[in-house]
């Protein structure tokens, strides 16, 4: 009879006294993941503040300031923006740097996406093919650049051999001296930053290429479109998301250039600063010219670049948005 009354007793016990009692068992293995969880989101929180975000704000504080005798800072105001917008290495810089994103979209942006759809339409040796393309990208910046410094230099270079051995006027490479706004030297800085990073990309770009339904190609074959309509057609607007995305991208990176010119002039701006990026002009502001104010003059002018790549991404971000 007792074991009746207690069964009868647990049938009618509420479904939720019964959750209630098996709660604390439930309650500890989750509080244990959420605690890892938010152990490790605190743990980058603290990383990203301390390696991005203080940065930036120490930076900012310090274009507006200026070192005083016997130590510390004073505020300057606008002092240091003014210094640099008078400083005529600014304007050089800035020239430079757009002649070079322009000439990175010219042949960086176009020569990775060709070498995707070359890949993507061949049959054989793929494999092989991708991890040649990649390689680049697995040496070390100054490494790949003191190869192109070999292959650019005018006296025993590769570069100049091949011309002199085709009978075709040879060229001083990163050491002519720029003339117009298209200039030997950048054009040379650009084919040895293309080949070095354009691993990356162009395996992206095949990654695309692979999930577009092989039935939009067989539909613009049937309708008798060539490689070329087919490319415009079908590629080009099932990628893109993917271009547009490294599109803005490559002109963020680009417009950091320091690395190309840096080991190609050998720390210099080249033959009358043919070479000279923004980020480079900021490397010599804090490390090369004397005086320890060029420390804030080098943040002012890492302030005003951050500011035009922000308003850059923000306004291309609008532009390329989806419209309903």
């Amino acid at each position: 009879m007792a074991n009746v009354v207690t069964r009868v007793a647990r049938r009618a016990t509420p479904p939720s006294t019964a959750a209630a009692r098996r709660r604390p068992r439930a309650v500890l293995p989750r509080a244990r993941r959420n605690g890892a969880a938010w152990g490790f989101l605190i743990g980058a929180v603290l990383c990203f503040s301390f390696f991005s975000w203080y940065p930036i704000v120490r930076e900012f504080i310090m274009s507006f300031q200026k070192p005083i005798y016997g130590g510390g800072y004073a505020w300057a105001g606008w002092l240091n923006y003014v210094a640099i917008y008078h400083d005529p290495t600014f304007w050089i810089a800035w020239r430079n740097t757009l002649e070079f994103s322009l000439l990175a979209l010219v042949i960086g942006f176009a020569v990775p996406f060709a070498v995707a759809i070359l890949l993507n339409e061949l049959r054989h040796a793929r494999g092989y093919l991708r991890i040649l393309v990649y390689l680049p990208v697995m040496l070390p910046p100054a490494s790949a650049l003191l190869l192109f410094s070999y292959f650019y230099d005018p006296q025993y270079g590769l570069f100049d051999d091949i011309l002199h051995a085709l009978h075709l006027p040879t060229s001083q490479w990163v050491l002519q001296p720029g003339s117009g706004f298209v200039s030997v030297a950048m054009i040379a800085v650009v084919i040895a930053s293309t080949w070095m990073n354009m691993g990356g990309a162009t395996l992206i770009y095949l990654a695309a290429l692979q999930n577009i339904p092989g039935e939009l190609y067989e539909a613009a074959e049937l309708e008798g479109a060539g490689l070329f309509r087919r490319i415009r057609h079908v590629t080009i607007p099932q990628t893109r998301l993917i271009l547009v995305m490294l599109l803005m991208l490559q002109v963020v990176a680009t417009m950091q250039m320091f690395v190309e010119s840096f080991v190609l002039t050998n720390g210099g701006g080249g033959v009358g600063n043919n070479t000279l990026s923004v980020v480079m002009l900021i490397y010599q502001y804090a490390f090369e010219m004397s005086g320890a104010s060029n420390y804030n003059r080098a943040s002012a002018l890492g302030v005003i670049l951050m500011l035009v790549l922000a308003v850059f991404s923000a306004g291309f971000l609008w532009a390329t948005r989806e419209r309903n």
